[in-house]
């Protein structure tokens, strides 16, 4: 016992016992060595998990962006040099008639396409809120119009709206009314666009406003309900108030989304729908960009159209977060 204290205890060691190995010293050198790749690790290994994403942007989002910006600023036509113009194509879209007709167009078909839509998707987020026999089906059925291909869609459409042998104007004789030129004529021809757009998106903002209402807390109803307010009273001044964050992300989406409306309004007007009808009278900026781009050959005003729907889009989020700002305000003070 004593010889085994005595080993451990740093004295000699006992006679039959092995003799000790004594540990290697690890280098300084290595251990720092180490200690930098470990800290290195910990600080970059974020950055390379999410550096695939920020690649692909740069390569298929901010690039095409820049060049597309330096095109706007030359003179470039298919198969030829650019030339440097400056801000010549823009100051030729502001005297360019077509270009404010596109605009004009853009802005009245997103106006009577998306309020109501976005009116219909509230009513059918609130009926699919309720105990309604049946709701998963009908939840999934909402969703169906936008698991649509756009060009089925407005094929169909086209069909229905035709002037000579649709549906519509055969409902509209047996009506006693007389036929619409759905094709030609201004308002009918974007009326018709609108209301395919209504068709495909409409259930696709009721699931979005169905998610929001769900999230609303249920002591609210139930406060409401013992104050006497009816189901109407409860939506109008407990569920859209609740909602009002969701409601204006729609808006922003749907009017992003009508500012870049380009597929349905093409396959609509068929040998005539890159331009937007005989007298463009549904043409969008986008059927006028692509117009520019790809049947004419002017890339740099195309290049000019991009850029003016990138600074509304940018000016149509400003006031967004305007809006949202002076709310918080409001509500803080």
């Amino acid at each position: 016992m004593a010889t085994s204290v005595s080993a451990r205890d740093g004295g000699p060691p006992s006679p039959g016992a092995p003799p000790s190995r004594p540990e290697p010293a690890r280098p300084a050198d290595a251990d720092r060595r180490r200690g930098r790749l470990h800290r290195w690790d910990v600080k970059a290994a974020p950055y390379l998990f999410v550096s695939p994403f920020f690649l692909t942007f740069a390569a298929f989002g901010l690039f095409p962006l820049l060049y597309t910006g330096w095109l706007s600023l030359n003179r470039v036509e298919l198969g030829g040099d650019p030339q440097w113009k400056g801000l010549e194509n823009y100051t030729d879209l502001a005297t360019s008639e077509f270009f404010w007709n596109a605009l004009l167009n853009t802005f009245t078909i997103g106006v009577i396409s998306t309020v109501p839509q976005l009116m219909m998707a509230l009513g059918l987020a609130q009926l699919l809120n309720t105990k309604l026999r049946g709701r998963g089906f009908f939840r999934v059925a909402v969703l169906a119009p936008y698991a649509t291909s756009i060009a089925a869609a407005t094929l169909v459409f086209a069909q229905l709206f035709n002037t000579d042998y649709g549906l519509i104007n055969s409902a509209l004789g047996w009506a006693g009314l007389g036929p619409v030129d759905w094709e030609s004529s201004k308002w009918p021809a974007q009326i018709a666009i609108s209301v395919i757009v209504i068709w495909r998106w409409t259930g696709y903002n009721a699931l979005i406003y169905l998610a929001a209402m769900q999230a609303v807390p249920h002591d609210l109803y139930e406060a409401a309900a013992l104050d006497g307010a009816t189901r109407w009273r409860q939506f109008v001044s407990v569920t859209i108030p609740s909602i009002r964050p969701t409601i204006l992300f729609t808006i922003v989406v749907s009017t992003i989304g009508s500012t870049q409306l380009f597929g349905e309004p093409m396959l609509y007007g068929g040998s005539l729908g890159i331009s937007g009808g005989s007298g463009n009278q549904y043409q969008t900026l986008s059927l006028l960009m692509y117009e520019k781009g790809w049947v004419t050959g002017a890339l740099g005003q195309a290049s000019a159209i991009a850029w003016v729907m990138l600074l509304l889009l940018l000016l149509l989020g400003a006031g967004r977060v305007l809006v949202a700002r002076a709310r918080r305000t409001k509500l803080e003070g």
